[in-house]
């Protein structure tokens, strides 16, 4: 078994954080497997370096240790650049100039049963798909998820978390209703998140991604990433989220429920074991 935790260098880490990465590290360690820390810093104008070393504090403190050296997102912007190609050159992206506003504007009301937002924000409705724009007329590019449909699918992956529990299959529909075409990179980013981590999880050979039940379903668009690339899928367990009193999810502004506010309280790390249920 290979887990890994992968914070963004952007705030403090929670308590929310600190189960993830602390149940990513036991399940892994108990079954002798390998634990890894990636540092998710694609998104530049925000990643802070001492954001990223008040990371590695608190995770030793926490006891937490991850084997070989951490992965850097920020390290590897040409890899994303080379699977972008890829499927750009296999017809399977498009690219697109239009701003959240005019999505806004374009996008009609929905059909019944068929949602606004997806896990990648509003359904993307079409507005650039036929309109063969060049790179230099771009904003974004996107996968044109009606041909990755015809080509990805079928696909599937095993959810072992509480919650979604079982196996699930892509549905072409489904995926063409409720996700839409997703952005794969922007002008002035290398890659999204979603292709980003189906990157980082194949090349550093991840096999169980261990993270909060809010990727959840995101997690649709990341299978049908790989089986269009070819790369296997691991299997995923979605814990959780760890809330406030008033239920409320935690965040990264929660400067409260930082990590080092806890340690400065004097806390141990086996209280913040305690506090998250570990």
């Amino acid at each position: 078994m290979i887990t890994r935790f992968a914070p963004s260098p952007t705030g403090p880490l929670h308590l929310g954080h600190a189960y993830s990465a602390l149940l990513a590290h036991d399940r892994a360690r108990a079954v002798g497997g390998k634990f890894l820390l990636r540092i998710d810093d694609l998104d530049q104008s925000r990643a802070r370096p001492h954001w990223e070393d008040q990371i590695y504090d608190d995770l030793t403190w926490l006891g937490v240790r991850w084997d070989g050296p951490v992965r850097r997102q920020s390290d590897h912007f040409q890899d994303y650049t080379a699977v972008l190609a890829r499927l750009r050159d296999r017809g399977l992206t498009f690219e697109c100039r239009c701003s959240r506003r005019d999505i806004e504007a374009a996008a009609n009301a929905p059909q019944e049963g068929q949602p606004d937002f997806g896990p990648d924000g509003r359904i993307y409705p079409g507005t650039c798909r036929a309109l063969h724009l060049g790179l230099s007329d771009a904003t974004c590019t996107r996968l044109n998820m009606q041909q990755a449909c015809l080509t990805g699918l079928p696909a599937r992956f095993e959810e072992t978390g509480p919650t979604h529990h079982g196996a699930h299959t892509l549905m072409a529909q489904d995926m063409t209703n409720t996700i839409g075409d997703v952005v794969l990179s922007r002008r002035d980013m290398a890659a999204s998140y979603h292709l980003s981590v189906v990157v980082d999880d194949f090349d550093s050979g991840v096999t169980d991604v261990i993270r909060g039940e809010d990727l959840f379903e995101a997690t649709r668009i990341h299978v049908l990433l790989q089986s269009l690339l070819g790369m296997p899928t691991p299997r995923y367990h979605h814990h959780g989220l760890i809330r406030d009193e008033a239920g409320k999810r935690l965040a990264k502004r929660d400067d409260a429920r930082a990590i080092s506010k806890f340690r400065e309280d004097g806390l141990s790390s086996a209280d913040i074991r305690a506090l998250v249920g570990l």
